[in-house]
């Protein structure tokens, strides 16, 4: 079905029309940018997945007949979009059609449990619910009796209509009265409850081509091997490459030969990985690396943890430098990043930290820190700065001052380059996923066998950091292995698997504060000292 990138690439000189920058700035502005792309080269194929394959025409009717549905059940500009889908392009049909509709987009991780879930379909004031069949069992907290519109991709599900047969009842041209779209990601707080980010309007996407930082050009694809409901694969992966007419690979779950089969086989130009990607590559025998002529990569992007430095080298001694970092957060308006090149000369770095802005890096009594001294990575709090949905004492905690911070600590050298060296106590992050351990303590407590918990995170070379839990027993109780596997098992039930702790050690008790709060950077780091002698 159409064309693969390589074919494209192999005649795109004089094959298709120079790109119309007036005009996608006109479609850009309703939300129509990516129809430019379906109407220059419709047979194209713009999505390769093993469940189906778009061309970029059949993508856009798609998207055009996700709106009219949803506008069939009532929906309007402002109404909100839940999807819970894997890395389908019905995923990308849907993100599509409300970018188009002025609809609100919002994704929702299917590694959550269902009292997770069920909290950010009504948090979110959903009106349309698209659930991907596999993760019906995923909905047995959730009431559906507020959504309108009900659609379900692949097996019939009880409640919901055949996206597939609702698809069919519409015509796939481009709506006339078009209104761009938005997005609200949901992260979690310190005290466990996801929370839907909401950020001012900017200005609308525009093709990222020649020229730019990611220089898309004429038969370019992209690899997606992250969640597409994670905000960057979703902007890096999806959103980037489709509104500068890349064609997309996507991976349903992230399997390291195979991510490399897929980029020799497509030709793939662009991917987004995190640092634990980079070590499951990394940890693949020399034969099994070499066997995929990986020539066509010209940029690989990551981000959402920190990359150890060996492991980044290794990457750029067997990739080249074409690594691009950047350290973001869905609350931070503004996008620090790194080049290969900058990163041999500032090794560890995330990029120069951007003054300009207001960024800056404060001391516990908020005055700014010298050169070289750690304090707290702080934000400037401005109109254009995020929000927090439905969270007003969230909003007065983080964003109620001049600067905000999302827990980041690290310093800048003399030429202002930004150096990570720890997150606060309350924010695990384990495979680029921030895991906030009061939830993971707050569903420990529930088994009566715990006096006190304290999850944190402790060194770990795979991952970063691992979830552990750290637990003082009720009377009556003692450690054993048989109390740690049903601790475990007990978390495992009431949350996702990936906050779970992996070991609970068992102590007498737990060091607290004259008020009553568990002093957590206390007991993480032990674990952090233990490791440091280790080294």
């Amino acid at each position: 079905m159409g064309q693969t990138g390589e074919q494209l690439a192999t005649e795109r000189n004089g094959s298709l029309p120079p790109v119309d920058v007036a005009a996608c700035a006109a479609l850009a502005q309703r939300g129509l940018l990516f129809s430019y792309w379906a109407h220059r080269q419709p047979e194209l194929t713009a999505i390769h997945s093993a469940r189906g394959d778009r061309t970029f025409g059949e993508l856009n009717a798609n998207a055009n007949r996700v709106l009219a549905v949803m506008r069939q059940c009532g929906l309007s500009a402002g109404s909100r979009v839940a999807v819970l889908c894997g890395n389908i392009p019905e995923f990308v049909e849907v993100m599509l059609a409300c970018q188009r509709g002025g609809l609100r987009f919002t994704p929702i991780n299917w590694h959550l449990a269902p009292d997770e879930i069920a909290y950010i379909v009504r948090d979110s004031g959903a009106d349309a619910l698209v659930v991907d069949a596999p993760f019906a069992e995923k909905l047995s907290s959730t009431d559906l009796s507020p959504l309108g519109c009900r659609l379900a991709v692949g097996e019939t599900m009880p409640g919901f209509r055949s996206y597939a047969s609702a698809l069919e009842e519409h015509s796939g041209t481009d709506p006339v009265d078009a209104a761009l779209g938005g997005t609200m990601l949901y992260t979690s707080g310190t005290t466990g409850r996801p929370k839907g980010v909401i950020k001012p309007a900017g200005p609308p996407m525009m093709p990222l081509r020649e020229g730019s930082t990611f220089g898309y050009r004429d038969g370019d694809v992209n690899l997606l091997c992250g969640p597409a409901y994670h905000g960057g694969p979703m902007a890096f992966d999806l959103l980037f490459p489709l509104s500068s007419g890349a064609a997309i690979v996507m991976m349903e779950r992230f399997e390291p030969e195979k991510a490399l089969a897929l980029i020799a086989t497509h030709r793939v130009t662009h991917t987004h990985m995190v640092a634990t990607m980079f070590q499951r590559l990394l940890a693949l025998s020399e034969q099994a690396r070499g066997r995929h002529d990986l020539s066509s990569l010209r940029m690989l992007i990551h981000g959402a943890a920190p990359t150890p430095p060996a492991v980044k080298r290794a990457m750029i001694d067997w990739l080249g430098p074409i690594l691009w970092e950047y350290y973001a957060a869905t609350e931070i308006a503004t996008r620090i990043n790194i080049t290969s090149e900058e990163w041999l000369r500032k090794p560890g770095s995330v990029g120069k930290l951007p003054i300009e802005s207001g960024a800056t890096i404060l001391d516990d009594e908020d005055a700014p820190c010298p050169v070289g001294v750690t304090g707290r990575i702080c934000f400037p709090n401005t109109n254009l700065s995020a929000r927090y949905h439905n969270a007003p004492d969230k909003n007065g905690e983080v964003f109620g001052s001049a600067y905000f911070t999302i827990g980041d600590i690290g310093y800048v050298d003399e030429d202002g380059y930004l150096f990570l060296t720890g997150r606060s106590a309350e924010t695990i992050i384990s495979g680029g996923v921030n895991i906030y351990p009061q939830e993971v303590d707050n569903v420990l407590m529930l088994h009566p066998a715990v006096q006190q918990s304290c999850t944190v995170g402790v060194p770990d070379d795979e991952w970063g950091e691992a979830v552990r839990g750290v637990v003082a027993l009720a009377p009556g109780y003692a450690p054993s292995p048989a109390i740690e596997t049903e601790l475990i098992e007990f978390a495992r039930g009431r949350v996702a698997h990936y906050k779970v702790p992996r070991r609970i050690d068992f102590v007498g008790a737990i060091a607290e504060s004259a008020a009553g709060k568990v002093l957590r950077s206390h007991v993480r780091d032990e674990y952090w000292r233990e490791n440091d002698r280790a080294i």
